[in-house]
């Protein structure tokens, strides 16, 4: 009986280790949405919690997403010292309706086109809504696709235990 509780005890190990596995964030240029080239990790800046979520104009729940976070986003801020890029996919063609969604919206994000699709290959996901939750120190330590109502208080519980707010 010991044995079997010391072989669960290191395979529940394991497994809760694999699951909590960090990738660095990669190095990729992007543009700015007056068409300024910039790299990623200009805006992942030690000491701070960095969400990115990948979205384009024409996905119905990547927009329900942004503005569910849009009421968040402020407290984010503030207690967790948080930030929040939000990555358009859309081709160069559509990337003339992002600035007035953006400001229609009154979403205070930062905003940053990835058009060629760079990041979105080299983090190789195929569909959007994409999160990534990185931490304090450019890792990657949370993602999550698609969006549900709620799934923004999931992830404030996971900027929150970042943070160490718990």
């Amino acid at each position: 009986m010991k044995q079997f509780r010391l072989l669960f005890f290191f395979v529940f190990t394991f497994a809760f280790s694999a699951t909590q596995a960090q990738t660095a964030l990669p190095s990729v240029e992007l543009k700015t949405l007056d068409g300024k080239t910039v790299n990623l990790k200009d805006y992942i800046k030690e000491g701070k919690i960095t969400v990115i979520s990948f979205w384009a104009t024409w996905c119905a729940p990547c927009k329900k997403e942004l503005a569910a976070i849009s009421d968040l986003y402020p407290d984010w801020q503030e207690k967790y010292n948080a930030q929040l890029l939000a990555i358009t996919i859309d081709t160069q063609r559509a990337l003339a309706q992002v600035g007035p969604l953006v400001e229609t919206e009154g979403w205070e994000y930062i905003v940053l086109s990835d058009a060629n699709n760079q990041l979105k290959n080299a983090l190789n996901f195929q569909a959007i809504p994409q999160t990534y939750l990185v931490d304090q120190q450019g890792n990657i330590v949370y993602s999550h696709s698609s969006y549900v109502p709620g799934d923004e208080f999931e992830l404030e519980a996971k900027i929150k235990a970042l943070a160490g707010k718990e």
